[in-house]
């Protein structure tokens, strides 16, 4: 015999969230757009938006993109540069290959991955380390903001570790427990830490970008 759903049903509102977020999704203009430019998503309108700011997506770069699957920003980076840009795009995630880009799979902290970013660089310093990543959210903050944190720390490291000395980082962050230190952080590591939110990144998120310069 079939029992009826209980409205209190975590499985029903789970459904109602997923539903309401997959309209939002397929009605939202970047998504759109990025259906008619041909990017592999909507995140690459944030960079993008960044650079027409900032202007660090230069012809001839060295770029890295920590964490680029599905490849949106290293589409954008490789656009942007006119194809002229080395770009090494690197994630755990398999990310299907793009033209002008060396994809390395695997943890970048890790010895092995790290050893094909240093031979893909050919001792090149690098001009841009671009991070867009982010943990597996579970939507309670409490547990995801110390991964969301540790991340940008990693992504940080190795940008101190490989940026030249004019070079620019870029990454994800999200404002909660931790920021202000982490942000602290980097303004020991970089002269000048700017905020940046796009008009990709959707106003009810917490998403903030942050543009370091002036590597000490």
């Amino acid at each position: 015999m079939a029992t009826k759903s209980s409205p209190l049903n975590p499985d029903n509102k789970k459904h109602r969230k997923d539903a309401a977020w997959m309209q939002e999704h397929v009605s939202d203009h970047y998504v759109k757009q990025s259906k008619e430019d041909g990017y592999r998503s909507r995140a690459a309108y944030k960079l993008l938006e960044i650079d027409d700011k900032d202007k660090f997506l230069k012809p001839g770069s060295v770029i890295v993109d920590l964490g680029s699957a599905p490849g949106s920003w290293s589409q954008a980076a490789f656009r942007r540069t006119q194809g002229s840009a080395t770009i090494i795009a690197t994630d755990i995630l398999e990310m299907q290959g793009l033209g002008g880009v060396t994809f390395i799979q695997g943890d970048f902290t890790e010895d092995g991955p790290l050893a094909a970013i240093s031979q893909a660089l050919a001792g090149k310093k690098v001009d841009v380390v671009l991070s867009d990543m982010a943990p597996n959210m579970s939507g309670m903050r409490y547990q995801d903001m110390p991964k969301v944190i540790h991340l940008a720390e990693l992504a940080a490291e190795f940008a101190v570790t490989h940026l030249n000395e004019n070079g620019r980082f870029l990454t994800k962050i999200f404002q909660g427990a931790g920021y202000p230190e982490f942000v602290a952080q980097l303004r020991t590591q970089f002269g000048k830490v700017e905020t940046r939110k796009p008009k990709a990144s959707r106003d009810r998120s917490s998403e903030l970008f942050l543009l370091c310069t002036g590597l000490k």
